[in-house]
């Protein structure tokens, strides 16, 4: 089995782990991120995280924190096997010899160059994901008139082509997807291998059990959660504006508008879910990927 193809299996098996490990708390960040600022004297629909988690499944149940997740999980092949794949040609173009380990320097060139891969096939999924997540908590808004109710992720994209200028419309956040996706991934490459060349006391990692794998993966995740933010509640915020009623023209306009509004910490809505599951689903990720990897020799 050539390098190619181990990588874009082990990739796909990491994602698949990630997935799993990782949604619900993914479906409470964006439910956080996307609830309409509430009028003057009035309360937020959710609390917290832990109030939306409470909510979520009273109304819907266990199903209603993986709701969403049709469609990265359609995808999450392709996803994690384009991010793992891309970086691992890039390992190769920037090994001076076969079998050399890379520099944490060279590794945050590998990550930066996967993210901007992964952002072209990450923009419509998060799209169409954030669609979902998000419908709840926007039905009980003052925009609830114009919100639109979908049935799942195929009624998703299908509206979105039809009312929403096609494909174009699939890739409506791809700047921000982008200016999240190749710093973030950036940063997380550089520290997953940072943090396993510490523990294994040189350049060689070859040696590191589990635990440490499990350690490297989730300070990297949060890593990555936490260089980027920001930006991703632009793209959230951006994906679920209305269409024929925005409120935002663009990515900057909706920090603007975001900032004044609700000032930075509106920019950090959903923070805590989306370190509380960055940590354990890339654990999980880099675990498998690195033992399907190992496996497949």
């Amino acid at each position: 089995m050539g390098d190619v193809l181990k990588d874009l299996t082990s990739g796909t098996v990491g994602g698949a782990a990630q997935l799993i490990v990782g949604h619900p708390f993914d479906t409470i960040k964006v439910k956080l991120q996307s609830q309409p600022v509430p009028p003057p004297g009035q309360l937020p629909k959710y609390a917290g995280a832990m109030d939306a988690v409470k909510q979520t499944l009273a109304a819907e149940g266990p199903r209603g924190l993986y709701k969403g997740m049709g469609a990265p999980l359609a995808t999450v092949a392709a996803f994690n096997a384009v991010l793992f794949s891309v970086r691992g040609q890039m390992e190769a173009l920037l090994r001076s010899e076969p079998g050399v380990p890379l520099t944490v320097n060279q590794q945050i060139i590998c990550g930066a160059g996967a993210g901007v891969a992964v952002s072209i096939l990450a923009c419509p999924t998060e799209l169409v994901k954030c669609r979902l997540q998000a419908q709840s908590a926007l039905a009980d808004s003052a925009s609830a008139g114009v919100a639109v109710k979908y049935g799942g992720p195929l009624d998703v994209a299908r509206q979105v082509l039809r009312s929403e200028g096609g494909v174009r419309g699939l890739f409506k956040g791809l700047v921000p997807t982008l200016a999240r996706e190749v710093p973030g991934n950036a940063v997380m490459f550089g520290v997953y291998e940072a943090v396993k060349q510490y523990l294994a006391g040189g350049t060689d990692t070859s040696g590191l059990g589990r635990g440490s794998l499990i350690v490297a993966g989730g300070l990297a995740g949060g890593s990555f959660w936490f260089s980027v933010y920001p930006t991703d509640v632009v793209k959230s915020v951006i994906q679920v504006d209305d269409y024929k009623n925005p409120k935002f023209s663009g990515s900057i306009d909706a920090f603007r508008k975001i900032v004044a509004s609700e000032g930075v910490k509106g920019l950090y809505k959903g923070f805590g879910p989306a370190m509380a599951r960055s940590v354990p689903a890339n654990a999980a990720c880099f675990l498998a990927y690195e033992v399907t990897r190992s496996s497949l020799g």
